[in-house]
């Protein structure tokens, strides 16, 4: 395995229908390849609108089974051509009525590896998430992929410390945080949680956020999507604000040896303290 990994995050604009916004993500899997990239995560619920600014339920219609159904296969087949890691997250129906907002993440041979389930919920105004969907069961995976560790938290949960730490004890190299957060009450957080999280946990971590204000809402969703090291600095330039980009970085993984041999955060950790932490 590489010391380094060439990683990808794309950020875009809701096109208006599903089959074009797959056709965006198809080509982006395409784009990011040819860059050279072994790996790429889209934003959250990336083939349809951010649908949560209201609630209705002729969206329940975005759910499909995963790994079962037909999206996951067809990216499936995209990796396996490419060779490419992909994290995909989705809208997913267990069964009727059930249903989650997920991430599958696929190796570069085309094979399922699993899924992570997004465990906060929120339900605020422009952010109904709880009419949509059941908070998360499947703990917190970290899944052994072709380029290493990797790990999926998903938006508002980014706003929890405790899952972020879980994913490090779990071998976690690089953690994608896929989103769909909006400029105004929580702007000032995106380039402050993410990297905190990253030099506290000692990893990579690659933060999604779509771009644009949509049909159904106000939000206005500001992009600037980035990587950012284990000492809490972007790698590369932030994306734009406005505008879709595919933003390719190639991550040192031997800087978290170099971390976590300076910072010693796993040793010094004191968990039978934490008792308190898990009260209701």
């Amino acid at each position: 395995m590489s010391p380094v990994i060439r990683a990808a995050i794309f950020q875009t604009a809701w096109t208006g229908d599903k089959e074009s916004m797959i056709k965006v993500h198809e080509q982006a899997v395409r784009d990011a390849a040819a860059q050279g990239a072994q790996v790429l995560c889209f934003q959250e619920l990336f083939y349809g609108p951010y649908f949560c600014q209201v609630q209705d339920a002729k969206f329940y219609e975005y759910a499909e089974a995963i790994p079962d159904g037909p999206i996951v296969r067809r990216f499936q087949d995209l990796a396996r051509e490419h060779g490419i890691v992909l994290v995909l997250p989705m809208y997913e129906e267990e069964q009727p009525g059930v249903l989650y907002n997920t991430a599958a993440v696929i190796d570069a041979d085309g094979s399922y590896l699993g899924k992570y389930r997004k465990t906060h919920i929120p339900q605020v105004q422009g952010f109904w998430e709880k009419f949509y969907f059941r908070p998360g069961n499947s703990g917190w995976p970290v899944f052994d992929t072709a380029v290493g560790k990797i790990g999926v938290y998903i938006c508002y949960d980014r706003h929890f410390p405790e899952g972020w730490r879980a994913l490090g004890l779990e071998g976690a190299q690089i953690v994608f945080n896929p989103s769909a957060t909006s400029r105004g009450l929580s702007r000032y957080l995106w380039q402050l949680e993410q990297p905190a999280a990253a030099v506290a946990n000692e990893y990579f971590v690659g933060a999604i956020n779509r771009v644009g204000v949509e049909e159904y809402g106000d939000n206005d969703f500001y992009g600037t999507s980035y990587f950012v090291d284990p000492e809490g600095q972007f790698v590369g330039e932030v994306a734009d604000d406005k505008a879709p980009e595919l933003v390719v970085r190639d991550l040192d993984i031997a800087k978290l040896r170099e971390v976590r041999d300076r910072w010693q955060f796993y040793r010094d950790r004191n968990p039978q303290a934490y008792e308190p932490l898990t009260r209701p």
